[in-house]
């Protein structure tokens, strides 16, 4: 089989096809629109080759002029996915394009006309590449494998169509677009064979990455409040536990709910999950730079701390307390007070466990609870305790 121009269209059309099933059925899967648009833009491109092979049956205007249109198209579509997987809105200066197409419809025929056409054509979808490919800069963070590739092939890609471009206007170039004849058209068609698969490889890949990375960030996150659950605080907290020093004490706060279960009697289950999102927020509002925080289950909470100081710990425990009494009263009022009960412990040299940590934690909680809640108990287990015991109520 030879590298012919009906060939390698051919071989367009398959490869744009298959690519475009193969992501109609990753969107079905996982409704992201960027794949939608990916899926459009190889679909167009598909449609648009078949259309291409009409040219040599003399319909010029929808082999040619039709056709390349779907591929700027095609382009513009992969541009919209771009801008979906980065979150960047794009302009509407791009909808330019259409009228400047359409207007080469209106061009005289004569000898120019080739020359024009594949000079606009390649403009055009360089300038769709290059804008695609300036999208996918890191700026500032890491990109997956496949979204690094996809910026890089397409920027060659950009940057072909406007070698293409300024080729096409060259003196002396020869050019028939009704008869695939010239040199730069047939080193398109294999360009183009090449860069389909690369782009829907990229595409796929990037796609894929993202969609991993959703399902472990979903695994660490608890459902309901989309703080970290216990399973994630066991994974992060052995770093910061073994960083605890003198210099740089930890601590560990046990938060939970008084009179929780009036909330769910009286105003039912929904009202009990609002009230654990609404203190899962406030924790979030005032959770300190490099501190995490995480739903051990039911109303119990915590949170680990990095630098921590005696003050620090009651300061953000009274913050909690306040915030979160105002909103519960406001929302849904009960005969008793829904309040907090912390449980805190101090430290300043890594402790056994996590598990050991937390259950130390539970015992001053339990202390807090035992003094009428709606209090912090306080243990300070560092080497020079500033007060082996502190409450604020």
């Amino acid at each position: 089989m030879t590298l012919d121009p009906i060939t390698l269209l051919c071989m367009t059309v398959a490869l744009a096809a298959a690519a475009a099933l193969y992501l109609a059925v990753e969107w079905r899967n996982v409704r992201e629109p960027s794949l939608l648009y990916w899926c459009g833009g190889f679909s167009t491109i598909a449609i648009g080759s078949t259309l291409a092979l009409l040219r040599s049956s003399g319909l010029l205007l929808v082999g040619i002029w039709f056709a390349n249109g779907l591929l700027i198209a095609a382009h513009g579509l992969f541009l919209l996915g771009v801008g979906r997987f980065t979150q960047t809105r794009l302009g509407r200066g791009w909808w330019l394009i259409v009228p400047l197409w359409a207007g080469l419809l209106w061009l005289p025929a004569g000898p120019l006309w080739s020359a024009v056409m594949l000079a606009s054509n390649s403009a055009l979808v360089a300038l769709l590449s290059l804008r695609a490919s300036s999208l996918l800069r890191p700026h500032g963070v890491s990109l997956s494998v496949g979204a690094v590739q996809l910026r890089f092939v397409m920027l060659g890609h950009g940057i072909f169509y406007l070698a293409k471009a300024l080729s096409a206007v060259m003196s002396g170039a020869l050019i028939d677009l009704a008869a695939f004849k010239g040199q730069i058209i047939q080193v398109s068609l294999i360009e183009g064979v090449v860069a389909i698969m690369l782009i829907a490889l990229s595409m796929i890949g990037s796609e894929r990455h993202r969609r991993e990375k959703r399902i472990a960030r979903l695994a660490a996150r608890d459902p309901l409040t989309s703080l970290y659950n216990r399973r994630a605080l066991e994974v992060r907290a052995p770093h910061m536990l073994a960083s605890a020093s003198h210099d740089a004490p930890g601590a560990l706060l046990l938060i939970d709910i008084d009179h929780f279960k009036q909330v769910n009697d009286l105003h039912g289950h929904n009202a009990g999950d609002q009230l654990l999102v609404a203190l899962s927020e406030i924790i979030r509002t005032h959770l300190p730079q490099g501190a995490v925080a995480a739903r051990l289950g039911g109303d119990e909470f915590v949170i680990l701390l990095k630098h921590a100081s005696v003050d620090r710990i009651v300061e953000l425990g009274s913050a909690l307390r306040g915030r979160f009494h105002q909103a519960a009263q406001q929302r849904f009022p009960t005969p008793d007070a829904v309040t907090l009960s912390v449980g805190a412990t101090f430290f300043d040299q890594p402790p056994a466990s996590l598990a050991a940590l937390i259950e130390q934690g539970d015992a001053a909680l339990y202390e807090s609870k035992r003094n009428g809640r709606n209090s912090l108990r306080l243990k300070d287990w560092t080497t020079t305790p500033q007060a082996s015991q502190r409450s604020a109520g």
